[in-house]
């Protein structure tokens, strides 16, 4: 069984906390992205992309709590777990995604992240709106059209 992948959901108003990636390996066998696109050549070309704060989920931990770890070890922002708010895959992993509720911090690039942060393997916190999805290419896309309702719902709402 795959190791299941918890999610971080913070949202600021309009938008919400993204972390930009850049990843190139020393080949295209080392790459799971070049795989991913069916890259034909044997070097890896670099890959840009967004994801949600988020990781496995550990031996003993529940996804909620594993959600909550994570957004700390990344970002070091403090919360409180809210509601899930959709589950689906990541990597062909199951992955829950939670609303985060109570954020207390600014967003600081911080755990193994910050540690492997370099040229060939990035890491960016950044807000983005659910117009900059595409533009980010946001991973996995599924995420994008529940993710954009969760915007827009809030938004109409007023909630921040």
């Amino acid at each position: 069984m795959r190791i299941p992948r918890a999610v971080a959901v913070v949202v600021d108003g309009p938008r919400v906390l993204v972390m930009k990636r850049y990843v190139r390996r020393e080949s295209r066998e080392a790459c799971r992205n070049c795989e991913h696109i069916a890259w034909s050549q044997p070097w890896c070309p670099g890959h840009r992309y967004a994801i949600l704060p988020g990781g496995h989920v550990e031996e003993g931990e529940t996804a909620e709590e594993a959600a909550l770890r994570e957004l700390t070890e990344e970002t070091s922002l403090r919360a409180t777990t809210g509601r899930l708010l959709w589950t689906g895959h990541h990597n062909g992993r199951p992955a829950s995604y939670f609303l985060m509720t109570g954020v207390e911090g600014a967003p600081v690039l911080s755990g193994p992240e910050a540690a492997a942060h370099g040229p060939d393997n990035s890491y960016e916190l950044v807000w983005a709106g659910s117009e900059e999805f595409d533009l980010l290419d946001l991973y996995p896309a599924e995420v994008r059209q529940p993710l954009t309702g969760l915007l827009r719902s809030r938004e109409s709402s007023g909630l921040p």
